[in-house]
């Protein structure tokens, strides 16, 4: 590689925005390295031989996040929002919960609690999907109600009390080891992939990102937007039910109140951490894979140095202004503009005027 070409390689790679996002998290993980030079240690459990260390812990902490996020990213693409996919998460946990505690501990029983608490969230987000594209509701209405409705079917279904159950097969979804890695971190990078293929390798990201841009004109094109939105919200729905189930099933209980609370938050940053338009028009899942890291970092950093919780979101706010700045085209160019209108040296101007 010439020099040229590697100086247009890594200008092309500093205007993605999914390389800020890379940024912060090396920058995070050099903050805590800092506090404690063993903070990237790996070790293995004697008692069961997995890998456990602080990146262990972030990975895992991620895959939730990757989930919720990369439904996000479609249905943002869209020119739409959702916002029940914490309350979803809970629906998703509540479910599996009272399954398992009545169907008792086998591998049968674990498929079972997945695929219907995966159903029950596909038709919940049919339902978002219903209200936007065919009764014409605004996004931002539609998936506030079931936001509020959701917690209310979850309570319904538990009768108002934190569940638990008993099923190693599907405790080991969130805490089993494959050569190391966290088993929820490999099917949530195995989602992300298959997801990705099916959108790209398709028209199907085309046409998602046509009617986010246009919908008047992408119909006239032959697009059929409703049938896409609805897709879009019910896939929504369905990665928000397999982000309660890896939830829930690292303890094996279902929290009403807390379980998915406020995560939809995280999604939405971590779409735009990846580069994504909240306008629609516009996605990025490796973005969004790269926003939901760093945010699973973020969260991380905060408990490990001890910041107060009444500051936390003040610093998660900070570091996210931060990295949207560095992101910003507008501000990378006033920096540009700022270091070409630096006035001449006068050693130089000496130099000229003697010449």
């Amino acid at each position: 590689m010439t020099a040229a070409a590697g100086t247009t390689f890594w200008r092309e790679l500093i205007r993605k925005p999914f390389f800020w996002g890379i940024v912060a998290i090396i920058a995070l993980l050099a903050l805590n390295v800092i506090k404690d030079p063993t903070y990237l240690a790996l070790s293995i459990n004697p008692n069961n031989g997995h890998l456990v260390g602080n990146l262990i812990d972030i990975l895992r902490q991620a895959a939730p996040v990757m989930m919720i996020a990369i439904g996000m990213s479609l249905v943002i693409a869209t020119g739409g929002i959702d916002l029940s996919v914490g309350s979803l998460m809970a629906v998703a946990g509540a479910v599996s919960m009272e399954f398992l505690s009545a169907a008792g501990d086998s591998f049968g029983a674990a498929l079972a609690a997945v695929g219907l608490a995966l159903v029950i969230t596909g038709i919940l987000g049919a339902v978002n999907g219903i209200l936007v594209a065919y009764v014409g509701l605004q996004p931002f209405i539609a998936t506030l109600v079931l936001m509020l409705a959701g917690r209310g079917i979850a309570k319904v279904i538990t009768g108002g009390q934190n569940t638990t159950a008993s099923n190693d097969s599907f405790r080991w979804i969130a805490n089993g080891f494959v050569i190391g890695i966290p088993v929820v971190f490999i099917l949530a990078v195995l989602i992300v992939i298959a997801v990705g293929w099916v959108v790209r390798r398709s028209a199907l990201g085309l046409m998602i990102e046509a009617i986010g841009i246009n919908p008047r004109a992408s119909r006239m094109a032959g697009i059929k937007p409703k049938g896409l939105l609805l897709t879009t919200y019910i896939l929504s729905g369905i990665l928000a039910g397999i982000a309660g189930v890896m939830s829930v099933g690292s303890v094996m209980t279902v929290d009403i109140s807390r379980t998915g609370y406020q995560l939809e938050l995280d999604a939405i940053l971590a779409v735009v951490i990846g580069g994504a338009s909240l306008a629609g028009g516009k996605f990025s899942l490796s973005g969004a894979f790269v926003g939901a890291l760093l945010i699973a970092t973020l969260d991380k950093t905060v408990l490990y140095l001890g910041i107060s919780s009444s500051a936390t979101p003040a610093f998660k706010a900070l570091v996210i202004v931060a990295l949207c700045l560095l992101q910003s085209q507008r501000v990378r160019s006033w920096f540009r503009t700022r270091r070409k209108a630096r006035p001449v040296e006068p050693t130089v101007v000496k130099e000229e005027v003697a010449a």
